[in-house]
């Protein structure tokens, strides 16, 4: 779907992104995350072209993204900030409706896909789509920006730390709204954040960046379970192994049902007395483990486990 290919940006004698080669899949959260100054929105801006690269190539849809006209381009990959930025003189309907706008859909397309977008945000459309932006919270602000940048059903997504402006509680719900959205939509999303358990909540696979190289790229068990160096092992700190001792494979397990129909054969069977941290190997090494607690069964899909992680971390920092 998109593809970075030795990809460098210089301001001047400054290189913020230094020879920068990956693959982003059609279809997954593939999260951007480091430091401050590493790089990491000045590779979400190239892109749509927001930022121009300096040298190599970045390709979308196996097409050099120099050949798009940038309009075409920024009304195929929806963008959601931080700021929002949301007109502040337009009710959520006209904010919602601006790329169909100029795709020149019809006026009654364009009420049905607002209503639709509301609807799967969370948000009813007879009691939202005529309130200016003033009048409602942010984490609603953040939602109307999310429906706005899917508006035109583009198939990818970038999104710059969009839930770091808000309160714990409204980041938590907006993240785990992001993972049930994600199930219906199955868009390509790009997703800068500075918060390693976030990253790890969200990503299907993650790309850690320091002063504009890539230290690793991969899944989050392989982040948990296999950091590549020194610098890698600090930046996740508590989030890796070692903050998660007290917690066992059952502490996880206990919102989820007991398989009986499910076909379960093909993964690991861990105890649900081992240690979450003792899992990690065979997280690395499957999409899913079996819980065995007595003479019972149950299925714990890995995003499960990094879900509850995340969840269980937000909840001791608040």
């Amino acid at each position: 779907m998109i593809e970075f290919k030795n990809v460098t940006k210089k301001y001047g004698d400054k290189v913020a992104v230094d020879e920068v080669s990956f693959n982003i899949e059609e279809g997954e959260i593939f999260v951007l995350i480091g430091p401050s100054g590493c790089g990491k929105t000045t590779t979400l801006k190239m892109i749509n072209r927001l930022i121009h690269l300096t040298t190599g190539y970045i390709y979308f849809k196996d097409r050099p993204i120099s050949e798009y006209p940038v309009y075409e381009m920024r009304w195929d990959i929806g963008y959601v900030l931080q700021q929002i930025a949301l007109f502040p003189h337009m009710t959520i309907k006209e904010n919602i409706a601006q790329v169909p706008l100029m795709k020149k859909w019809e006026e009654a397309q364009i009420d049905e896909r607002i209503d639709e977008l509301l609807t799967m945000v969370g948000m009813e459309p007879e009691q939202f789509r005529d309130r200016r932006p003033d009048e409602i919270s942010g984490g609603q602000q953040q939602r109307v920006g999310v429906a706005r940048a899917l508006a035109a059903d583009p198939p990818v997504i970038l999104m710059d730390e969009p839930f770091s402006a808000l309160d714990p509680i409204s980041r938590e719900k907006l993240q785990d709204d992001l993972i049930d959205l994600q199930k219906q939509i199955n868009k390509t999303i790009v997703f800068v954040t500075h918060d390693i358990q976030e990253a790890l909540k969200l990503g299907d696979r993650i790309c850690l960046l320091k002063e504009g190289h890539v230290e690793q790229i991969g899944t989050p068990q392989e982040f948990l379970g296999a950091p590549q160096n020194d610098f890698v092992k600090n930046f996740i700190g508590d989030a890796g192994a070692g903050g998660f001792q007290h917690i066992t494979v059952g502490d996880v397990a206990k919102t989820h049902p007991f398989s009986t129909s499910e076909n379960i054969s093909g993964y690991p069977t861990v105890s649900s007395k081992a240690s979450i941290n003792d899992a990690f190997q065979y997280l690395s090494e499957s999409d899913g483990i079996i819980v065995k607690e007595d003479d019972k069964r149950k299925v714990l899909k890995n995003k499960d486990v990094f879900k509850y992680l995340a969840d269980s971390k937000e909840s001791d920092e608040r």
